[in-house]
């Protein structure tokens, strides 16, 4: 009886103790850049949903879209807005693909863009893997509370973006909205909901729609 009663309040003791340890990680993760790449090893996949909030000086009201995004590491992303207009933007093994709606469904997109919309996949697999610190096109700042700034490392290239504020998670490893500073009343606000770590996500999900 007396083992028993020993043994019981020590479990309770260790997940007391467990519990206390885990508020205390998902409390500091953020607080340096070792910590913030820490927390984003340990995540092999995401998948999410997302609002997508567009501001500009001209609209009444924000436009909104909304979809999915799906990651595993190293580089395969699929973003995917499902409404108003759905779209795709698959990265996987160094290549780009662009699908878009039209009357006779989707269609592969083509052009120019495609190597602009590169880098910006790249920078978006980049952020889920918790490497701010080697952007080719930002500058990372951490802040307190949370909160990574990114800045244009090229003057040109601020004139299109003057700024990207991510706000960090509770949960270790995880965003919870991307802003997108075009000019001081202009922005693109991404928030992302319901996501989920470490599945198992099939490779064809990044290879086609």
């Amino acid at each position: 009886m007396v083992f028993d009663y020993i043994s019981t309040q020590c479990i309770r003791s260790l997940g007391l103790l467990g519990i206390v340890l885990s508020l205390c990680f998902c409390m500091g993760w953020a607080d340096s850049w070792d910590g913030i790449r820490s927390a984003a090893d340990r995540i092999e996949s995401i998948s999410a949903e997302f609002v997508q909030e567009k501001q500009l000086p001209i609209l009444a009201r924000p436009l909104i879209s909304t979809g999915t995004l799906h990651f595993r590491k190293p580089e395969s992303l699929r973003w995917e807005y499902h409404h108003p207009v759905r779209n795709i933007l698959l990265m996987h093994r160094g290549s780009i693909q662009r699908y878009r709606e039209s009357e006779e469904g989707l269609k592969v997109q083509t052009g120019g863009s495609l190597q602009a919309m590169q880098f910006v996949m790249a920078e978006i697999a980049n952020w889920f893997k918790g490497r701010f610190d080697i952007s080719q096109m930002f500058t990372a700042r951490l802040e307190s509370n949370r909160k990574i700034v990114l800045l244009p490392k090229e003057a040109s290239f601020g004139k299109v973006i003057q700024k990207i504020e991510l706000q960090l998670a509770d949960r270790p490893g995880l965003i919870d909205t991307v802003t997108i500073y075009e000019s001081a009343q202009s922005f693109t606000r991404l928030t992302f909901k319901n996501a989920v770590l470490n599945i198992d996500i099939p490779e064809n999900l990044f290879k086609g729609a």
